[in-house]
């Protein structure tokens, strides 16, 4: 025999899931309370990542059915909603939606609506790499440098060592070698055996 379970959310812990459970109620739903999980989370979290969205996930099981007011409910996202919709479809579990006019987003018509918030999904996941790469690009231009910062080899340690006794500044060297000025301090500090200082660096510095 199916269940039906109602999930509801709220950003703030000043607001309230009563209009939802309400909405829910009187669009013909009739839901135990054991079986509605409020949850009071932000909606720029995923839906995986709820820890009431996930009880809710463990219990329920195939010819469940799942009602929620919003699509946000659902995800952070167009691109989290649909992942969240294809698990539940997978599991077997039905999933109305009221602001869909409570349509079964696992039907054929569900479908339908899922294909247009999978359009917006690809839009949104190629406008995300399109941000992305023009980042990178600009980064790049400005000179700053990518990833993970770089480290010396045994043999650049020695010869950074020997400028710096020479009186090269570490802001320099960390330009020359690009690196971080933390990564010029701690090759000095290995060679001398003492842990970095604001009075070294400024001497360090000239």
């Amino acid at each position: 025999m199916s269940r039906t379970f109602a999930y509801v959310r709220v950003s703030t812990n000043g607001q309230t899931t009563e209009n939802q459970i309400g909405e829910i109620q009187q669009a013909g739903f009739d839901i135990h309370a054991r079986r509605v999980v409020s949850e009071t989370v932000s909606g720029s979290m995923a839906a995986a990542q709820r820890e009431g969205f996930a009880r809710l996930l463990d219990r329920m099981e195939e010819g469940d059915i799942l009602v929620v007011t919003k699509m946000d409910r659902l995800g952070r996202n167009s691109m989290d909603v649909r992942t969240t919709v294809e698990l539940l479809a997978g599991m077997g579990v039905k999933v109305h939606c009221l602001a869909l006019g409570g349509v079964d987003l696992t039907s054929s018509t569900g479908r339908m609506t899922m294909s247009v918030i999978n359009a917006v999904a690809e839009f949104e996941r190629d406008l995300l790499i399109e941000r992305t790469q023009a980042g990178l690009i600009r980064a790049k231009e400005q000179g700053k440098v990518l990833g993970r910062p770089r480290s010396l080899t045994v043999a650049q340690k020695q010869v950074v060592c020997e400028k710096l006794g020479e009186g090269a500044s570490v802001s320099k060297l960390s330009r020359d070698y690009g690196v971080s000025r933390q990564t010029i301090q701690r090759a000095r500090d290995e060679a001398t055996g003492l842990r970095a200082s604001p009075e070294m660096d400024e001497v360090a510095e000239g």
